[in-house]
Parts: structure tokens; sequence; C-alpha cells
């Protein structure tokens, strides 16, 4: 039985650190017009193995495009970067992009690779992945990104550089001042002389953007519904989750695909950890997540704002893609 009454969580019941930050969150944007729920709560055990299947859609051409660049140019990265003891990882996921990258010819010594990343089971999945491969040392650290840094910068050696990855196009589930604020911090947690490996999708005509959000087997709508089960489960809550539609718009303007949840119906939901009741009407959306996309010349602009230089850049052409190295300066 749901703990709570009329909406309300019983008096006494134990609450963790993380469920009262969720629940507040959760309280203070669906307060929001229009209503919104941070995309950072999709990554959930189910949210991770979803957003894995989506990665494998033939009509998600970003992991693909990604691995291309960095199959075909990791000898090169390294080349410019040299012997990098450390690489460090926002957004690990499963561990296969940093896996594909020290697979290069020219590596060669230990690597310590400290990787930030909000799912548990995706850094399990990372740590036996990396585990395999010769002279690889996984730290991992179960944080979003500011904390992951500055967990990672009080623990960094001082001898040798530091290579830093920010791949999958995770840059652009930020807006451009939290992508510039991001950024920032990521300089922080480096030195002069550091590098940093990011890959970005880049705009692309509209059809194909949308069907990459809103593919034909509805594993996008499963992994954005799969937020309100989250709710449900975690923040006793009441959301039918069959009287929402999962959405996904290209905003041209803003230069990014947002994914809404569509409430199907006039309906109420109760969440009882957070002390929330929410009336929606028919047609009423949730804004969940925005994924932005750039031009290359983009990219370079915003991340040498951060206090980098770009050293070099390639581009997927098959599915429009860059894959950009900076140094810190």
């Amino acid at each position: 039985m749901r703990a709570y009454a009329n909406g309300l969580l019983i008096p006494g019941q134990s609450v963790g650190r993380d469920t009262r930050q969720f629940a507040a969150d959760v309280r203070h944007y669906l307060r929001l017009m229009p209503r919104q729920l941070p995309s950072r709560y999709l990554y959930d055990p189910l949210g991770s193995a979803l957003f894995e299947a989506i990665c494998r859609l033939p009509w998600y051409g970003v992991t693909r495009a990604e691995a291309r660049l960095l199959v075909s140019h990791r000898d090169e990265i390294f080349e410019h970067c040299g012997a990098v003891p450390t690489v460090v990882e926002l957004g690990s996921g499963s561990g296969e992009k940093l896996r594909a990258l020290l697979q290069a010819s020219t590596r060669r010594d230990p690597t310590t690779a400290h990787l930030i990343d909000v799912s548990p089971a995706a850094l399990a999945t990372a740590r036996a992945s990396l585990g395999q491969i010769s002279a690889v040392q996984v730290v991992a650290h179960e944080a979003e990104y500011e904390d992951g840094l500055e967990h990672y910068a009080r623990q960094r050696h001082a001898s040798g550089t530091a290579l830093a990855l920010f791949l999958g196009s995770n840059i652009g589930n930020f807006d451009r001042p939290g992508a510039a604020a991001l950024l920032a911090s990521l300089r922080r947690a480096l030195v002069a002389g550091d590098w940093l490996l990011l890959g970005a999708d880049l705009v692309k005509p509209k059809p194909r953007l949308l069907l990459a959000y809103d593919d034909p087997l509805g594993v996008t709508a499963a992994f954005n519904r799969n937020l309100l089960v989250r709710i449900n489960n975690e923040l006793l809550a009441d959301f039918e989750v069959g009287h929402f539609a999962h959405r996904a718009i290209w905003n041209e303007t803003e230069s990014r695909v947002e994914m809404h949840l569509v409430s199907t119906c006039a309906q109420t939901v109760r969440i009882g950890t957070a002390r929330l009741e929410v009336a929606l009407a028919g047609g009423e959306f949730i804004w969940t997540e925005s994924s932005y996309k750039y031009r290359p010349d983009e990219i370079v602009a915003l991340v040498e704002g951060a206090g980098f230089r770009r050293r070099s850049q390639w581009v997927d052409e098959q599915d429009p893609f860059a894959l950009t190295l900076f140094q810190a300066v």
C-alpha cells in the first residue's frame, strides 16, 4: 500500500536525502508554467537501460556517428595529447565510448579513468567493461557533473596531464548559459595543458531530428514515460501512465528538440512525498528534456569562452556530428 493519506506523506515516515531532493525538485518544477521535470531523473536503472536501447535504434545516429569518429581518429587524438595518465568522463554511460578510445594503438601507459554519472547501473556496467582493458583502473563517482568534478579534483594526482571526455552530445542537454557554466566548472577542475574531447550533435533536417526522438518502435516514448513510473514508485504518486502521450518537437528558434509528456485528458495527480497535487488539463504538457543542436563553429566559440583552445575537429558527414579536441589554457 502506498504510504500517503489525502495526498500527503504519513507523518514519521523516513525519507532519504536523495528522495527528499527528488521530491523537492518535482514539487518545484511541476509548479512552473509550462510544467517541467528535470531530465536527470530520466536515468533510473530502467531509464538507463531504455536509453542504451535508444542508442541502438536505426533512427538515432548520434552514437554510431560518434563511434565512427572515435575509432577513426583515436590514434590522432593520443598523438595530440601524448601520455595522459588520467581520464575523466562526464556522463560515462555504459563505458563503450571510453573503451573504444582507450583501444588506440598509440596508448601504452597505465590510465586511471574517473567516471562521473548519476546512474549506478551505468557505472557498474562501465566498470565491468573497462576492467577488461589492461592497465586501466576505474574510479566511479555516482554524482551529478559538478559534484563529480569536485570529487575528481580532490583526488587528482599532481603529475601528468588529464584528458576530460564529454561525449554522447550530453552538452546538448543544457541551454547555452547552462552549457557555458558547466564548461567553466570543468575548466576549474583541470589545469593548463589538460585536454577536453567534446562530442556534439549537429543541426540536421527537421524530419530526421524528430524521427530520432520519436521512433516508430516507441522506445523513446517508453523512456520518457518511465519518468512517471519512477515518480510513482519513489515519491508515492498516482500518475496514470497510459494517460500521457510522448511528443517531440523541433524548436528552430532555440535550435533544440524538446520532449514532452502530454496529458490526454483532464486529470488530477497526487505526489505524496512531494506534498503536491497537480490538476492537468487535456492537452497540457510536461516538458521533460531538451536536446540542443550545434553548428561546428558554435561549438568552438562556446568552449573557447570557458578557457580552452581548439586543437582539432572532426565531423561525421553521414550523420552530422562533431568531435572536437580542446586544450585548457
